[in-house]
């Protein structure tokens, strides 16, 4: 599995009062943090979505905002669009898309199922005019379109309940232009440039995702998909950013892989690992040894837990030890505190306890694995 530096575009969206609304997410290679070197416009939408869910978690990206999302037709057309928070995503159609019935079809499932519509780069055309129906915000790029030409735009398109987004924003004059049109949304260099965030990535080879994805379409049992990531320590880090992703708002904390399977569902399931697809480039990983002794860790707190039958507190404590050794590594492997790591991945209480403080019973177990992996074989039998 490789490991490299992630990085992703954030600039935000703000109201007439200048208070942030919303964020749109931009792709950014390694190479060109700058600006979005895109080659593959479905690539980069897939990597932006896959790692704003797995990488960052929505959460840590947009808090209660919103995110606004850029998407070719491909994308857009694609099941695994679905895959993100609908109560939390803006649909932002490309320019490059062709309006006909198919592109508007789908737009009205998109919207029926919560989703907002955004169109980006916009000025009014009565091609559009059935879409106008189905849109929610219209972003006009106002350095592109003439000053002469917007104010007409505007009048035409108040026949539809719409909100206006201006964007490349990069004057206190063009700010109050824009204003005095009736723009309500606001974006550009005039309130702030793009954020580069940054995340360690541990990259998930793509025989793996395959495998998995096989599993997963020919509705193998919940155990044989379980497996899978027991064997993957990465998967298992990105899974846990997921459903804490995508299931907003849930209460309960995380037990084990199986509950956290079972909170997201095969079906979200099957569309993260086709984004992840997507998303890789690279169909062989680079050996990590920190991920093979953290599989190895959580495969022998798993066995000892095992041997202990009288200490078991429920059924699946064994799988609780798997996670809590999986899991001990994962600051080192994403370079930041274990406080932070446990907070964003919404774990129960004694395994955060056990990755923390290494107290309690699961803690107890760490600890006399790591000793093992020492070979300190005296402490260990005390």
């Amino acid at each position: 599995m490789g490991q490299e530096k992630f990085f992703l575009g954030r600039q935000p969206i703000l109201d007439i009062n200048q208070k942030i609304i919303g964020f749109e997410l931009l792709f950014r290679s390694a190479e060109s943090l700058c600006s979005a070197n895109i080659t593959d416009s479905f690539q980069a939408s897939a990597s932006v979505i896959i790692n704003a869910l797995t990488d960052f978690g929505t959460n840590e990206v947009l808090g209660r905002h919103k995110g606004y999302f850029n998407v070719d037709l491909e994308m857009l057309m694609s099941d695994s669009l679905e895959l993100l928070p609908r109560e939390q995503v803006v649909v932002e159609l490309l320019e490059t898309i062709e309006i006909n019935s198919q592109v508007i079809e789908r737009c009205r499932e998109l919207k029926k199922q919560g989703f907002t519509i955004a169109l980006d780069d916009h000025e009014y055309n009565p091609a559009f005019e059935e879409l106008y129906t189905l849109t929610d915000i219209i972003k006009v790029d106002i350095l592109q379109t003439s000053p002469e030409r917007i104010p007409e735009m505007m009048q035409l398109l108040k026949r539809w309940p719409l909100t206006m987004l201006a964007e490349k924003v990069e004057t206190a004059e063009q700010y109050a232009f824009c204003s005095a049109q009736g723009f309500q949304l606001f974006q550009g260099y005039f309130f702030a440039h793009p954020v580069v965030l940054k995340q360690k990535r541990v990259d998930i080879a793509q025989l793996t995702l395959t495998k998995l994805l096989e599993k997963v379409m020919r509705e193998a049992e919940l155990s044989e998909i379980e497996e899978t990531f027991k064997e993957n320590p990465n998967l298992t880090y990105n899974l846990l950013r997921l459903v804490n992703s995508v299931a907003i708002g849930l209460r309960e904390r995380i037990k084990t892989l199986r509950h956290a399977l079972m909170v997201l569902g095969l079906q979200q399931l099957k569309r993260w690992i086709m984004l992840a697809l997507y998303a890789s480039k690279s169909d062989q990983g680079v050996f990590s040894p920190l991920l093979e002794i953290a599989a190895s860790r959580g495969k022998l707190m798993e066995l000892l837990v095992k041997k202990q039958q009288a200490m078991l507190v429920n059924t699946d404590f064994s799988d609780r030890a798997f996670m809590t050794g999986v899991l001990s590594l994962v600051d080192s492997l994403f370079e930041v505190s274990m406080e932070e790591m446990v907070q964003q991945l919404n774990l129960d209480d004694d395994i955060r306890r056990a990755l923390l403080a290494r107290e309690g019973i699961l803690g107890h177990f760490l600890q006399l694995t790591e000793t093992v992996e020492q070979a300190d074989f005296k402490m260990a039998s005390n």
